[in-house]
């Protein structure tokens, strides 16, 4: 690993303490009132902000770090439930835009519960109960991090709905997320997974991606000894889809 990229990935890391400082701050003036005093509507709206911006930093820094240990080669599997593996990152994702939804979410008791709930703010999610349950073998740092930027994307580009698909197919995990925004022109297909790509100032078209980038869940992918692809046009919505190979575990 090149000089450079160690200092700017162990700056990175130094990042995480400070964050978690300020987060702790934050949730000290919301929660204890009794100590620090109570709080006016006003206050209370920025604090909230500051707070979903500090929580989106943390994940920024984390991309950033599990990027680095994938070109790095660094690997780490284990056995983990898709439930496990899942369930947080719509968890994180709706703490971010919609906290009332995030503590919903957690309180979900089964399955169908929580597809209702996601539904009810457009998200639907689509696996079955057997597959939701099912322990697999795999790298859940890495997967978790896919997940949540391509979740990001659609739900940050869409007009009303985000589908998310996980089903298992040839002893492969196949996850597709598809929303229905204005779509990716088929000339930016292949230029759109390569790093610091940027459309044509003149196109009306947003650059999509955030966090890693689409460059960076490529990387991923291919780590897991994965394939990502894409299916989208002009005013038709986006559909991004993931394979990795899994390990079933007894």
């Amino acid at each position: 690993m090149k000089r450079d990229k160690i200092k700017t990935e162990l700056l990175v890391h130094d990042l995480k303490v400070p964050l978690v400082v300020i987060e702790a701050g934050i949730n000290s003036l919301l929660k204890k009132l009794d100590e620090y005093g109570p709080l006016t509507e006003k206050q209370e709206k920025i604090l909230m902000r500051m707070l979903r911006n500090t929580k989106l930093m943390q994940m920024l820094v984390n991309d950033v770090l599990e990027l680095g240990r994938s070109e790095a080669g660094i690997v780490n599997v284990r056995n983990i439930t898709l439930s496990d593996c899942i369930r947080p990152v719509l968890v994180e994702l709706f703490d971010l835009i919609d906290c009332e939804t995030s503590e919903r979410l957690k309180a979900c008791a089964d399955l169908a519960q929580l597809k209702k709930t996601l539904e009810e703010k457009g998200l639907q999610l689509f696996i079955d109960e057997g597959l939701w349950c099912q322990e697999v073998c795999m790298d859940e740092a890495k997967a978790k991090q896919v997940l949540r930027n391509l979740l990001n994307n659609a739900l940050k580009y869409r007009k009303e709905q985000v589908e998310l698909k996980i089903n298992e197919k040839d002893g492969c995990l196949v996850l597709s997320v598809k929303d229905d925004g204005e779509g990716i022109p088929s000339i930016y297909h292949k230029k759109i997974f390569k790093s610091y790509f940027q459309m044509d100032p003149t196109d009306s078209y947003p650059v999509r991606g955030h966090g890693l980038g689409l460059a960076g869940v490529m990387v991923l992918v291919e780590d897991m000894d994965g394939e990502l692809s894409l299916d989208s046009d002009k005013g038709k919505g986006v559909t991004f889809l993931v394979k990795v190979p899994l390990s079933t575990t007894s």
